[in-house]
């Protein structure tokens, strides 16, 4: 048993650090400018939406380091749900407050310094807890009190969400 647990840390650490990679590369494609134009009407630009993922992941690095409690279901019971969906795309979600980024001008050097920071703290989270164990510092909308194991896919599968809508807005400002 505890070499299959050790499988799968391997497989959602590498997951989780290929996806945080690639909105790594696809941030830097952008210039300066670029990272702070509206793509389209009611859109974050790129460089509020890379301040959401990381406002968002950080939240969940502090809800993995949290309070918890022994799971009482299967630990990987939302996972599916979260992944469809994330990665539906044809349906638009709607922020939280306090995870809705400053309108401000971003700095993307400074985001993609912050971004690599994070990959490490996903990184040692994972090595260093029980991933079993349900996360009590926040009941979610629709998902309730997530596992810790659910909070990386939560985090997974919100940031390949992520990747895809900085891909249309990179079309969109680079045609302008």
């Amino acid at each position: 048993m505890e070499t299959k647990i050790l499988i799968q840390k391997e497989t959602i650490s590498a997951a989780l650090n290929t996806t945080i990679t690639d909105l790594l590369q696809l941030l830097a494609v952008f210039d300066e400018a670029q990272i702070n134009v509206i793509p389209f009407k009611d859109s974050w630009t790129a460089g509020q939406l890379s301040k959401h993922v990381l406002m968002s992941n950080e939240g969940f690095i502090e809800i993995l380091n949290g309070p918890n409690k022994e799971t009482q279901r299967q630990a990987d019971k939302m996972v599916q749900k979260i992944k469809s969906d994330f990665l539906d795309f044809s349906t638009k979600g709607q922020s939280a407050d306090n995870l809705k980024p400053p309108i401000i001008d971003y700095n993307k050097n400074a985001l993609l310094i912050s971004l690599e920071a994070l990959k490490e703290k996903i990184s040692e989270a994972i090595e260093n807890l029980d991933l079993t164990k349900t996360c009590t510092a926040l009941e979610l909308p629709v998902y309730g009190f997530l596992t810790r194991w659910e909070a990386l896919h939560f985090m997974l599968y919100h940031t390949q969400r992520h990747i895809h809508q900085l891909k249309n807005i990179l079309k969109k400002v680079a045609s302008q």
